[in-house]
C-alpha cells in the first residue's frame, strides 16, 4: 500500500522510507523530493559526545567491546606470546601431535550434506532443510527415489545432531 508522504501539505506518494530516530525501529514515508531535504539535515549522530560517537562506532564495526581491560590486555599478551614462540621455535609447534579426527560416522553425515569437517551446526541446518524440502516423499519430483534419499538425509541429520549436542 502505497502512503501519502508525510510532509504536511504534500499530496505526492510516500515511496521513500526515512528514519526518525537512531534506533531505526520507526520510518517517515515521504516523496523523493521531501526524503532528499530530510535526509540532507538528519543526523545520526546529534545530541552525541565525540567520545559517544566513537563507541558507537567501534560498537558498530567490531561488536561489543570487553568489559575487563585487564582481560583484554592479557589475551592480547597471550596472542602476542603465542605468535612469538611460534615464529622463533617452529620445530617445537611441529612436533605437536594433531587434534582427534572427527568419527568416521560425523564425516559420512557431512557426505550427505556436501559439507566440509569445518561446518557449522547452522550451515547443517540450511542444508538439511533445503535437501528435506526437495526429497520429502509428499514433495519430490522423483518419486521412486524420494523415499530413500529422505531416510539418508534424516539419517545423517540425526548423528549431526548428536555431535553438535542438539537435542
Amino acid at each position: 500500500m502505497i502512503k501519502k508522504c508525510d510532509k504536511p501539505g504534500c499530496t505526492k506518494a510516500g515511496t521513500c522510507r526515512a528514519p526518525k530516530s537512531r534506533d531505526l525501529r520507526e520510518y517517515w514515508f515521504f516523496c523523493q523530493e521531501h526524503a532528499a531535504e530530510y535526509n540532507k539535515n538528519w543526523n545520526y549522530y546529534a545530541d552525541m559526545t565525540p567520545e559517544e560517537i566513537e563507541a558507537d562506532w567501534e560498537r558498530q564495526t567490531f561488536g561489543e567491546s570487553l568489559k575487563d581491560k585487564d582481560t583484554a590486555n592479557k589475551d592480547a599478551s597471550d596472542y602476542a606470546k603465542f605468535i612469538n614462540d611460534f615464529i622463533t621455535g617452529r620445530s617445537k609447534f611441529d612436533r605437536v601431535p594433531a587434534k582427534s579426527k572427527l568419527p568416521t560416522n560425523v564425516v559420512s553425515a557431512l557426505k550427505v550434506f556436501d559439507l566440509g569437517i569445518s561446518a557449522t551446526w547452522r550451515e547443517v541446518g540450511i542444508k538439511y532443510r533445503a535437501l528435506a524440502k526437495k526429497y520429502h516423499p509428499d514433495t519430490a519430483t522423483d518419486k521412486k527415489n524420494a523415499a530413500t534419499e529422505f531416510a539418508r538425509i534424516s539419517a545423517a541429520y540425526e548423528i549431526l545432531k548428536k555431535h553438535f549436542g542438539k537435542k
